[in-house]
């Protein structure tokens, strides 16, 4: 299992727009992908879970990937949340 750590920068947090390029991301994986946020836990394939957490600026998240293609998954997903969302 690979987990990592973010900090939401971006000024209005985990919108529609970056919301739906991580949705794509995970959905191109066969892992099992999740994001967790203020103690719920949602499957990032899914644009209704994500949206649902209300993510927003200076959140903290934790995604985490499962699966037999963990690792390029989560280079995947990392290049998507430090290109439009944090660190």
């Amino acid at each position: 299992m690979k987990e990592q750590k973010y900090t939401i920068t971006n000024d209005t947090g985990i919108h529609a727009r970056p919301a739906t390029q991580l949705v794509n991301k995970a959905g191109q994986f066969s892992s099992e992908v999740t994001l967790e946020y203020n103690g719920k836990s949602v499957n990032l394939k899914s644009i209704m879970g994500v949206m649902s957490l209300g993510v927003g600026k200076d959140a903290e998240v934790t995604i985490k990937i499962e699966g037999s293609d963990e690792e390029e998954a989560m280079q995947a997903v990392d290049e998507v949340v430090k290109e439009g969302l944090g660190q």
